[in-house]
């Protein structure tokens, strides 16, 4: 029961990394499928069938149950049932979750070829080294969105401005991610579901006190931004899936832990305080539950304004307008870019 469908081979990095997983990740190999562990797109895909039959049979079959499939060779298939955005967006998912996936498990790689003390896979490691120079980072000039909101059509255009920013320079990718603003009484919020780009008319303006049922709509976040507003005041709330802080929160060596070799609760009842360059990293779920980050941001926010979240993303906060928190973002991903390729130099030598 779908209206689109899409068939494309992606571009580089992405091509390459596909490749990369589908030839080297012990999973797929055994069970033709990829299993990401970041816990966004754990949550959005569960796992990535790879096929290689290029067939009406073999691609219905593995669609039948997922939003994506990876044709080997051929690229990745995916559909929509409303929209052809919603084909658009589960491809963007994909090449999201296989970069983070690509990037973690070549870290632990290293990781454990130098604690085994045997040299790695000469061919692998000229694969990464390409991959890794196809995915730059240019930090972009910030200073337009040192402006704060005047009136309400004000804070509707800057978090609209803001949210095209964040996807330009690839904070984010498909519709992950949201934005907030805490203007009089209200908290004005992306809606879930909407894309940072096309916020317009995506805005809820959600009364603090609980008044309205307004934020029915709004992000499945928003209980955490109210929580950081309270406890620290800030009002302009931003929280992008910039890759490699992704991948560096993810990126824990501490052996002793009972989920060093399975990580799928790593996102839920992480047990050690953790921080990359003095940034720190909770755990926390989505929603309201009691893992939920709506409790292990907010009190972490106030340490830095700049809190990663295991497996799946950043949020910063700042006063007035966004340019502090839009700073901090750029800072914190290029502040984990530069530690992720410290350690896999420092691990290759």
């Amino acid at each position: 029961n779908i209206n689109t469908i899409l068939l494309s081979e992606p571009s580089e990095p992405y091509r390459s990394i596909l490749k990369e997983i589908i030839n080297y990740d012990p999973v797929c190999i055994e069970e033709e499928k990829i299993v990401p562990l970041d816990c966004e797109t754990r949550t959005f895909f569960h796992d990535i069938p790879v096929i290689d039959d290029f067939s009406l049979k073999a691609i219905g079959r593995a669609l039948s149950h997922r939003k994506a499939v990876i044709i080997r060779d051929k690229g990745i298939v995916t559909y929509g049932t409303v929209t052809p955005e919603q084909a658009f967006v589960s491809f963007s998912s994909v090449c999201f979750s296989t970069f983070v996936k690509y990037f973690f498990d070549t870290l632990m790689y290293l990781r454990d070829c130098s604690v085994k003390k045997m040299a790695p896979n000469r061919k692998f490691i000229d694969t990464f080294e390409g991959i890794s120079e196809l995915s730059s980072f240019d930090p972009p000039s910030l200073t337009h969105m040192a402006r704060a909101p005047r009136n309400e059509d004000d804070v509707i255009k800057i978090l609209s401005e803001t949210g095209k920013a964040v996807v330009k320079h690839r904070l984010v990718d498909s519709y992950f991610g949201n934005i907030s603003y805490v203007y009089r009484d209200k908290i004005y919020i992306s809606q879930t579901g909407s894309s940072m780009d096309e916020l317009q008319h995506c805005i809820d303006a959600v009364a603090l006190n609980g008044s309205s049922s307004v934020g029915i709509t709004a992000s499945s976040e928003l209980s955490a931004h109210k929580n950081i507003y309270y406890e620290t005041g800030d009002t302009a709330i931003l929280h992008g899936h910039p890759k490699f802080s992704v991948i560096m929160s993810m990126c824990c060596f501490w052996m002793d832990c009972r989920h060093y070799k399975d990580r799928d609760r790593c996102h839920q009842e992480c047990e050690k305080k953790r921080s990359i360059s003095g940034i720190p990293v909770v755990s926390g779920e989505i929603g309201t539950g009691p893992t939920g980050l709506m409790h292990t941001v907010p009190a972490a926010m106030k340490e830095g304004k700049g809190v990663i979240v295991y497996g799946h993303g950043v949020f910063t906060s700042g006063q007035n307008d966004f340019l502090r928190p839009f700073e901090m973002l750029i800072d914190i991903e290029t502040t984990c870019r530069n530690e992720y390729f410290r350690l896999a130099t420092s691990l290759l030598s």
